[in-house]
């Protein structure tokens, strides 16, 4: 029995493709998670008790 490895180039580089894809998703969920963060002002308080922790 012959078994072709032509498909595994293809199937790599769909794998390489969708890893990118994630993480271009990752990245956009990430800025989206911390403008909703500076919206609400929770990175103004985070710091805040992180200074006040540290005093």
């Amino acid at each position: 029995m012959l078994i072709s490895t032509s498909w595994k180039p293809k199937k790599i580089r769909k794998g390489k493709n969708k890893a990118e894809e994630d993480l271009d998703s990752l990245k956009m969920d990430s800025k989206k998670l911390r403008l909703s963060i500076r919206t609400a002002g929770l990175d103004v308080r985070a710091r805040e008790s992180a200074l006040e922790k540290n005093l």
